[in-house]
């Protein structure tokens, strides 16, 4: 003890000082309670540490979530796309492909709604799959994606396997043409009556306006949404496509074209140019335009000009009956002939063709008609679904391109193929004839199906088109 006032060192303590009270000492320097006892001293310390620890941990919280409120209003400031979602999808690029079991549906929501600054989106149809079950509309921004657009409320959506409009309801109206692949399904918004809750909801295909509708609209706005139902459907999203109606001769010019075309298998058809759309990987590939009414005596012949040859140049110029196969070029299958630009042959009824004329190329024009005898006439005036007859003794309309010399060539008939389709066709023959850029390349005689033969023109490589002209002598 002695020893201990000389030095005047403090008696050691068998305690350890508590972490906190040292925090409490650094954070405060010297704290006086000389007169408390040691027992108050540490739980009052002790308390006010504890005090100090939560209004820290409470600092830092909201320190997090000022920085959370910061970082969403920057992303908002910075024009960041905002979240797009699908669901049964695989999206790669603006390409969209079908990932489910043909059970469920797979849906896909755009991050922006259509607004008066972008009131328009396309969809091309890349492949229809196996039920072509694809739709093309506008939706809520949260939208269950496990129902096509249209089946349920605040929806709306065009459907390609039917033609038919969902406005908010499973059960569709019929509304337009069906839509197969190659076509570009389009939907837009007019925008005059958005403040109002309601907005005009358009939709088109291939640039042709098909209808509209008006449907309500939430303060979030449509979302462009993408609907699809069974495997191998795929379809490529352009959300900034852009649409304008146009009344000018062009756009009556596309719309009076695409009539004249019963049939279209992977072409696409845009004024009186034609457009092949298929895979060109195949022989299968075939893309088929089949003209709606068949050649007659007033109207019998056609050309083609080859504005793009694409990578291989497999156009065919012919005719072929009402129901081709459309997989088929034409000259392959029975009851068709066809001249081929991409090695110069002729093709009738058979898959091995014959020499006949020279290859076509890019600006050349093929032309393809029909030689009728000077006695053929139409059963049936108008009606061009009924079959040409021969009524001797009664003088039809002559044909323009009729030539004088035919007797001459009567002796020199050429061997065809297809003959069991000429048995008990006698009397119903025609000849069948091809020019190259205004010459005559040859003829061919081939026996008349029911229903006529038909303006029908293929195409097998990507890149190819063509411009047709079904009435070059119309003057």
């Amino acid at each position: 003890m002695k020893e201990t006032a000389e030095t005047g060192a403090k008696p050691s303590s068998t305690r350890k000082t508590n972490p906190r009270i040292r925090l409490a000492e650094r954070l405060h320097g010297d704290v006086t309670w000389k007169r408390r006892s040691p027992v108050s001293k540490v739980s009052s310390v002790e308390r006010w540490a504890a005090d100090v620890l939560r209004m820290d941990d409470i600092n830092v919280l909201h320190h997090r979530c000022l920085l959370n409120l910061r970082r969403r209003f920057r992303d908002i400031g910075d024009g960041r796309p905002a979240q797009e979602r699908y669901m049964r999808l695989q999206k790669d690029g603006d390409i969209l492909s079908y990932q489910g079991n043909s059970e469920e549906v797979g849906c896909y929501v755009a991050g922006h709604p259509l607004s008066k600054g972008n009131c328009y989106f396309e969809v091309t149809i890349v492949d229809t799959g196996v039920r072509g079950t694809i739709a093309v509309g506008l939706v809520p921004k949260f939208y269950r994606l496990d129902h096509q657009p249209g089946w349920l409320p605040y929806s709306v959506a065009y459907h390609a396997d039917n033609g038919k409009l969902y406005n908010g309801n499973p059960v569709g109206q019929q509304f337009g043409p069906k839509c197969v692949r190659g076509d570009r399904i389009g939907c837009g918004i007019h925008s005059e009556n958005i403040e109002a809750g309601l907005t005009t909801v358009f939709f088109t295909k291939n640039g042709k306006e098909v209808g509209s509708v008006e449907v309500p609209v939430s303060a979030e706005g449509l979302f462009p949404a993408v609907g699809m139902h069974s495997m191998g459907e795929e379809v490529k999203v352009d959300l900034q496509a852009e649409w304008f109606l146009d009344e000018d001769e062009s756009m009556m010019m596309v719309d009076s074209h695409e009539d004249d075309w019963g049939r279209l298998h992977d072409v696409r058809v845009s004024g009186t140019l034609l457009e092949y759309v298929g895979k060109g990987k195949s022989i299968m590939d075939v893309g088929l335009a089949q003209a709606r009414q068949p050649l007659t005596t007033r109207c019998h012949y056609y050309e083609l000009e080859i504005v793009d040859a694409g990578e291989k140049c497999y156009i065919a110029l012919g005719l072929a009956r009402r129901d081709y196969p459309k997989n088929r070029h034409p000259g392959w299958s029975r009851g068709s002939v066809a001249y081929h630009a991409d090695d110069g042959k002729i093709f009738h009824g058979s898959g091995v063709g014959d020499a006949f004329g020279p290859r076509c190329f890019k600006g050349d024009i093929m032309g393809c008609g029909i030689m009728f005898p000077r006695d053929y006439i139409l059963d049936g005036e108008g009606d061009m679904d009924d079959w040409l007859e021969i009524r001797p003794g009664h003088a039809s309309v002559q044909n323009v391109l009729y030539l004088n010399d035919e007797e001459e060539d009567d002796d020199e008939e050429e061997e065809e193929d297809g003959e069991e389709a000429d048995q008990g066709q006698e009397g119903r023959k025609v000849t069948v004839f091809f020019t190259r850029n205004g010459k005559l390349m040859g003829r061919r005689e081939m026996a008349v199906p029911p229903g006529g033969l038909y303006p029908t023109v293929g195409m097998l490589s990507c890149g190819e088109k063509v411009k047709v002209d079904l009435h070059p002598l119309s003057g």
